[in-house]
């Protein structure tokens, strides 16, 4: 009965438009020779990684869920998209982890150029194919493909890791996949981890010669969806497992998809961090990190 009121509270929420984050990025600044980027709510991440612009999972609408506008039975921003839709560079290309209505939504995807590279989890190319995209790499667990950016020179490898939650957009579609990703591009390395429970996967990602500079990784919605979503310091276990040098959090302060207070996983996160606060980068949404190249 908790969840159900719960739910109830989620789809049915009264508030007035989202609120502004107090961060906005501007990515003209954002140079080539280099790992940069924002958060732009939720797993909205864009990203100029050596010139090659990286959009992860772009949600800019006010609710997400199914139905059609303006009746959408899913979740209210809190939050403002960091930036907004007319003001995101065009990107090279898209990545997608799994077809949740929070991470693949339409009206957002469609606000793009149909010949945007899209790399996405195995069996979700039905969803995009129906909205007009013509470059889309489906990908499974192990599974690497070379994209070259549009706009860019040269091509970024990525690769699918294993992650720990479910694909299925509605009920029955249990076959879709879910993905993290890893990317390569210049001898640098970026992991962008989608969303997950805790998992020992990431493990397998650690080489200490060619270590991954910077890992994105969900923090929120964990109460009491604790076996779909990892808690702060479960993410930050598995950055560390993956061997990572930087950390930047997603999946927080957007959408209150759990019964966390809103601000709790950034504080958890913050604390989790305190022996090494440097490598923490950009914990709010609109913040701009910089990954320091060593």
């Amino acid at each position: 009965m908790p969840r159900f009121r719960f739910l109830w509270k989620m789809i049915f929420d009264g508030r007035g438009a989202p609120l502004p984050p107090e961060h906005t990025p501007d990515p003209s600044t954002w140079r080539d020779d280099g790992i940069t980027g924002s958060c732009l709510g939720h797993a909205t991440v864009l990203m100029n990684f050596l010139g090659a612009v990286v959009l992860t999972d772009p949600v800019f609408s006010r609710r997400v869920g199914p139905g059609l506008r303006p009746f959408i039975l899913g979740p209210k921003r809190y939050l403002a998209p960091a930036l907004a839709p007319k003001d995101v560079p065009s990107p090279g290309m898209i990545v997608l982890s799994h077809a949740h209505f929070d991470h693949l939504d339409t009206p957002s995807l469609r606000r793009f150029a149909r010949d945007t590279p899209i790399v996405t989890a195995a069996d979700t190319g039905d969803l995009l194919r129906g909205l007009g995209f013509r470059v889309i790499h489906e990908l499974d667990w192990g599974d690497s493909v070379d994209v070259t950016p549009k706009g860019s020179a040269g091509t970024l490898r990525i690769r699918a890791v294993e992650v720990n939650h479910w694909g299925a957009r509605m009920m029955r579609d249990e076959h879709r996949g879910y993905n993290g990703y890893l990317l390569e591009r210049g001898g640098r390395k970026v992991c962008f981890g989608g969303d997950t429970a805790y998992t020992p996967a990431f493990a397998e990602l650690n080489d200490p010669r060619h270590p991954i500079d910077l890992m994105i990784m969900p923090i929120g919605a964990y109460d009491p969806w604790i076996r779909a979503h990892c808690d702060p310091e479960q993410a930050t276990e598995m950055a560390r497992q993956a061997g990572a040098r930087t950390f930047v959090p997603i999946h927080h302060q957007t959408f209150k998809l759990s019964s966390e207070s809103m601000d709790e996983p950034a504080r958890r996160l913050r604390a989790a961090w305190s022996s090494s606060p440097e490598r923490l980068l950009a914990v709010d949404v609109g913040q701009t990190f910089r990954v320091p190249l060593i």
